[in-house]
């Protein structure tokens, strides 16, 4: 079921998605299409060019309610994250551009799996699929 959506205009060609808490300076995508720690996962994305367009998902284990929309998206990154306070962040690296969604319950580990239109350069579309419950 889609909690969340936004399109956000971002500065930074980074964008990091996961907790609150400060991203690790020692997180760097280098040349993969996602990097990742206990906290955040960072995809590249079109920065002051378009709209990146982030929609993000709780999975109840039921069958897909996102799949087959129009856009083929390739997952970049499929684990776990600590959602320390039980929020979910969403911006660009440098803090200009962000969302923030409480939507998700109580704090604690959780499994995510991000998906992105465009894995190899720059995306366009993220979607994000956060288990219900923490695990």
């Amino acid at each position: 079921m889609q909690i969340a959506g936004v399109d956000l205009y971002v500065n930074h060609p980074v964008m990091a998605l996961g907790s609150t808490e400060w991203i690790p300076t020692t997180l760097a995508l280098d040349g993969a299409p996602a990097a990742a720690c206990d906290t955040h996962v960072l995809v590249r994305v079109q920065a002051q060019i378009v709209l990146v367009k982030v929609r993000v998902f709780q999975d109840h284990g039921d069958a897909d309610d996102h799949e087959g929309d129009s856009e083929p998206l390739t997952t970049v990154f499929d684990g776990r994250l600590l959602l320390s306070d039980g929020r979910l962040v969403v911006g660009d690296v440098v803090g200009e551009s962000r969302f923030i969604t409480s939507l998700l319950g109580k704090p604690g580990r959780r499994r995510v799996r991000v998906s992105v239109d465009d894995p190899h350069g720059w995306a366009r579309a993220v979607e994000v699929v956060i288990s219900a419950e923490t695990v």
